[in-house]
Order: C-alpha cells, then sequence, then structure tokens
C-alpha cells in the first residue's frame, strides 16, 4: 500500500512539473513571448493589485478628498498614479470602468497646488504625457487637481471634492 501511494505520489509530481514547464517549453519553442505576458511575468503585485508594465495599480472607490486619497495611497506604499503614455492611460481607464462599471470621475497624483500651471505627480515622476480635455486646465475657481474621468480626457478641480482614486506603486 505504501509503494501505490509513493507511486501516486511521484506520478502526480511529474505531471505538475510537466504542467508547469509546458507554457514556458512552447513560449521558447515560438521564439517570444506575447508583450501581455512579458507584463504579467515582469510585474508581481500584492492581492487587490493589477500588475501593468512594472507598476501595480488598485482603484480606491471610497470618495475622499485629493489630498486624503494621497495620504491613503501613501499609508499603503504607494501614491496617486501617474500617467505617462497612452497605455498607461487606457490600463487606468480599464481599472476604473471594471471597479465601478463606468468612466468614473476619479482623482490621479496630478497637482498644480504649489505653482500655476506647473504640474507634477505626487509620485515624483516626470509631468511629460497630458491628455487634457479642451480648454483644461483651466484653473477656475482655484482648481489644482487631477481628475480623469467621465469625458475621456483629464480636467483640473478643486481639490477639497471627494472622489474614487487610484494608487500606483511599484512592482516587486
Amino acid at each position: 500500500m505504501r509503494v501505490l501511494h509513493f507511486s501516486a505520489a511521484m506520478f502526480a509530481m511529474m505531471v505538475l512539473t510537466s504542467a508547469l514547464a509546458l507554457p514556458e517549453a512552447n513560449s521558447a519553442k515560438q521564439g517570444h513571448l506575447a508583450k501581455s505576458d512579458l507584463v504579467k511575468r515582469s510585474t508581481d503585485c500584492p492581492h487587490g493589485w493589477t500588475g501593468f508594465n512594472g507598476r501595480c495599480f488598485r482603484y480606491i472607490p471610497k470618495p475622499m478628498s485629493w489630498a486624503r486619497a494621497e495620504k491613503n495611497c501613501q499609508s499603503m506604499g504607494a501614491n496617486l498614479a501617474s500617467v505617462h503614455d497612452k497605455e498607461d492611460y487606457h490600463e487606468i481607464k480599464k481599472l476604473i470602468v471594471t471597479a465601478s462599471h463606468e468612466y468614473k470621475a476619479t482623482w490621479i497624483g496630478g497637482s498644480d497646488a504649489q505653482e500655476e500651471n506647473e504640474w507634477f505627480w505626487s509620485d515624483g515622476t516626470p509631468f511629460h504625457y497630458t491628455i487634457w480635455c479642451p480648454g483644461e486646465p483651466n484653473n477656475s475657481r482655484k482648481q489644482h487637481c487631477l481628475y480623469t474621468g467621465g469625458r475621456n480626457c483629464w480636467d483640473d478641480f478643486q481639490c477639497y471634492h471627494h472622489k474614487p482614486s487610484v494608487c500606483v506603486k511599484r512592482a516587486t
């Protein structure tokens, strides 16, 4: 009976080892990995976070002011999300829609509160890529914080308003 259990355990281990190795072997035979495979494999994020291009994103549905949203992200070792290209923008947009079932107005990490029209990301990364709505940023009524959503573009808004948010941190 012990031999039977040992044989069954060895067989199960060989099957699992083969199953785990199979995708790698197939990828190696094809000579390349799909971009999505590379993104998934190179992004290790905590539970509840979505990995993309070496960073981890998380939608926070609870409405908060921009400052409280940033502090909330910081409590998780993150910052409000920075956007560096169209792919980042679409990934954040997809995250918002998946979580809220609509493209809801959501805080991200841009601010010009320190100096008018000097936009920066709260995570310290360069602020180069933009997708402002027409006529924005307009600083109407002292709008210094950046949100995305609704009109498929960015708008500046008063920081004290309560909105959901997206946090970002580096993948481990």
